[in-house]
């Protein structure tokens, strides 16, 4: 690969480096779907309880606009046994976002990363019949 030595920019190495640095490779890691549903899903059930707990301590009265999440949420209010209800929900919606979005991420990232191979490989076969 030191063969392109001679379109280098001023300034770059001599050298180009077979291995991508591990700073480098683990930007396109890609992320653990389960894990990262599971802390989406956990901050997502942890601020709708501290929400509902401070509801709940502050005016023992629901909230217009805080009982409107029992239209998304079957079995919520702003009731203590609601707290538990509204958390499951909260996790479950929040797992499943989380999970999709490092599904996309991971799927975009693979495409682009199969795009950007596809094209150098593209550009080396054509350098490479030039030389035939």
């Amino acid at each position: 690969m030191n063969e392109m030595k001679d379109i280098l920019l001023p300034g770059e190495p001599d050298i180009i480096e077979d291995e991508v640095p591990l700073v480098a490779a683990l930007l396109f890691a890609p992320i653990d779907k389960r894990a990262f549903g599971v802390a989406i899903g956990a901050v997502s059930m942890l601020l709708l309880c501290l929400v509902t707990l401070v509801e709940l301590t502050l005016d023992p009265e629901p909230s217009v606009n805080l009982a409107l999440l029992s239209q998304y949420f079957a079995g919520y209010s702003v009731t203590w046994a609601g707290l538990l209800v509204g958390a499951l929900w909260a996790f479950g919606i929040g797992f499943g976002v989380g999970w999709l979005t490092a599904f996309l991420r991971n799927l975009v990232l693979a495409i682009s990363l199969f795009l950007l191979r596809s094209r150098a490989e593209l550009s080396e076969s054509r350098d490479f019949l030039d030389h035939i």
